[in-house]
């Protein structure tokens, strides 16, 4: 099944408010193994939104509308979604029961409680706005969603995806597994795996870019859970032969930190960091992992140079001749962090965050040391865009990255 959402409301178009019910959307769809070939945006304009109607009907099975749903006059995707289908709008029952409940008897409320005739209700828990879902059995379906996050997402999980499940295939289950990687932008990866994307049939595989990591859902469908499971296996195993040094984990709610963080545990070995761009970023974020505080005994934040040499004992000539934007300062500071911790793992971080240069390095410029164990001392070189605070952001999931990997190999 091909889907394509739509999204109404002129406060939208004009990017006054973000489209963050789409996205979430669009990530519960392909979990259940519906593409979303399309997304459009369109302000609160009748004629636009039916022109916008009949461009999807050429091209998806199912259109799914966000908005427009509420009782004020601008408010009419309903409207137009019925005229567009040629079938009347009624009340709702339940809806209006709702509304008379809390006394909110004006006419533009009770406008909230109409669906389309014919069409399935989906229960609004936090407003009043009823939902649709309109089976077309010889053409294009459809699904009308309330604008409110509150309302719409909740609508999404409680309602429409046990729909969607029970109408889209009988007596099958689907099941998603989610594939974190680091170290590896999104083209690369896509690149890497192109050809399981282009014949991608059952299982789906989806990719997400985030910040600084990749993660892939493979959503499978079969007769039972353990069928699932094996078609899924198959995928990851070819996934994973390919660009499997980068992966770190499954889960919607991992994350680097806590993988890192608990490899550091089951191997009984100890972390600290020096910071300098981030200040402390990188030891808040794994701070924030339950249990660190059995390998993180503390580290530092040396933002100038004077906090570098009083409480690393840089050597003053070492920033002097390098700069403090440089392999030899991140070597040190790793280097020096490690021997004052005693720990078995430091990790070091310098750069410019920006936005200004800083010793005629442009912003994003990045230095991090790694001292691993009784190994040399390490430093690599990276540059980072978008600002200040994703540059420091990046920087502490490389670092931990870098720790992952030295980990790997050791």
């Amino acid at each position: 099944m091909n889907a394509e959402i739509v999204a109404v409301g002129t406060e939208l178009l004009l990017g006054q408010i973000a489209n963050t019910n789409g996205a979430y959307l669009a990530q519960k769809l392909a979990e259940i193994g519906v593409n979303v070939y399309y997304q459009t945006v369109v302000g609160d304009n009748p004629d636009r939104l039916e022109s916008v109607l009949k461009t999807a009907e050429k091209r998806s099975d199912l259109i799914l509308t966000i908005g427009g749903l509420g009782p004020t006059e601008d408010d009419l995707t309903k409207q137009i979604v019925a005229h567009h289908l040629g079938e009347p709008l009624v009340i709702d029952n339940d809806a209006k029961a709702k509304i008379d409940q809390y006394g909110a008897k004006l006419s533009n409320n009770l406008k909230q409680a109409l669906k389309i005739q014919n069409a399935i209700s989906l229960t609004n828990h936090n407003g009043f706005a009823v939902g649709d879902l309109y089976l077309n059995q010889h053409g294009t379906s459809y699904v009308l969603l309330p604008g409110p996050p509150s309302e719409c997402l909740m609508m999404i999980d409680r309602e429409l995806m046990p729909q969607l499940k029970k109408l889209g295939n009988q007596n099958r289950v689907f099941k998603s597994r989610v594939l974190r990687f680091a170290g590896i932008g999104e083209s690369q990866l896509v690149t890497d795996i192109a050809d399981l994307i282009d014949h991608q049939d059952n299982p789906t595989i989806a990719p997400y870019a985030k910040l600084a990591e990749v993660t892939l859902r493979v959503t499978a469908s079969a007769a039972d859970e353990a069928a699932a499971d094996a078609l899924i296996q198959k995928t990851v195993d070819k996934i994973l032969a390919r660009d499997g040094r980068y992966f770190y984990g499954y889960g919607d709610d991992n994350s680097l930190a806590k993988v890192v963080v608990n490899q550091l545990i089951d191997r009984q070995l100890s972390v600290t960091a020096a910071e300098s761009l981030t200040a402390g970023e990188f030891q808040s974020t794994i701070g924030s992992v339950p249990g660190v505080s059995a390998v993180f005994p503390g580290g530092f934040v040396t933002y100038a140079n004077e906090a570098k040499q009083r409480l690393l004992e840089i050597p003053a000539e070492v920033i002097a001749s390098h700069g403090v934007v440089s392999e030899a300062t991140a070597i040190w500071m790793a280097k020096q962090a490690k021997l004052k911790m005693k720990t078995d793992i430091a990790v070091s971080f310098t750069g410019v965050a920006g936005p200004d240069e800083l010793e005629d390095q442009p912003a994003g410029t990045v230095w991090i040391g790694i001292a691993y164990r009784d190994e040399d001392p390490q430093a690599y070189l990276y540059h980072f865009t978008n600002g200040r605070q994703q540059i420091r952001a990046r920087s502490v999931l490389t670092g931990l990255d870098l720790i992952r990997q030295r980990l790997a190999t050791n």
